[in-house]
C-alpha cells in the first residue's frame, strides 16, 4: 500500500523511479535494445552485457536471440538508464571512434583504479555506473 502512494507521489512530481509495475513493462523492451546495441558497439561479451545489466548469462542470450519476454527490474532499468544516459555522453564528448572504444581502455582516473570504465562498473555496480556517467558529464562540462 505504502509503495502505490510513494508512486503516485513520485508521478506527481514528474520524477522517473522505475518502481511501478506499468512503466517497467513499458520502458523494458527500449532498454534492453538499446543496451544490446551499446554492449555491441563497445564491443562487450556477453558475460559484460550479462553483468553490466545485471542478468544472468543465459537471460542475456535470450534477450540477444529476442526471444525473452520478461521486465526488467528497477535496478536493471536503473542500470540501463546510466549505460544509455554514458553511451550518449560519450558520443558527445568524442567526435570519432573513442566514444565506442573508451570503455574498455584501462584508465587511470581515480573513480576507475585503472580498471577499464566496463570492468570498474561491473565490480561495483550501480554506483560505479553511476559515477562513470557523472564522470562523463563532468568532462564535457555538463556538471
Amino acid at each position: 500500500m505504502a509503495s502505490a502512494a510513494f508512486e503516485h507521489i513520485e508521478a506527481r512530481r514528474g520524477l522517473q523511479t522505475f518502481a511501478g509495475d506499468d512503466d517497467r513493462r513499458r520502458l523494458t523492451g527500449a532498454a534492453v535494445k538499446a543496451v544490446l546495441r551499446l554492449v555491441d558497439a563497445w564491443d562487450g561479451s556477453n558475460a559484460e552485457g550479462a553483468a553490466l545489466l545485471g542478468v544472468s548469462e543465459s537471460t542475456w542470450d535470450r534477450m540477444k536471440a529476442g526471444t525473452w519476454d520478461g521486465t526488467l527490474s528497477q535496478d536493471q532499468l536503473t542500470r540501463a538508464s546510466a549505460l544509455i544516459g554514458l553511451f550518449k555522453g560519450l558520443h558527445l564528448l568524442f567526435a570519432d571512434d573513442m566514444a565506442d572504444r573508451w570503455p574498455k581502455l584501462a584508465n587511470r582516473a581515480p573513480v576507475f583504479d585503472r580498471l577499464s570504465p566496463v570492468q570498474a562498473m561491473i565490480a561495483g555496480g550501480i554506483p560505479r555506473m553511476l559515477e562513470t556517467r557523472q564522470y562523463i558529464d563532468a568532462l564535457r562540462g555538463g556538471l
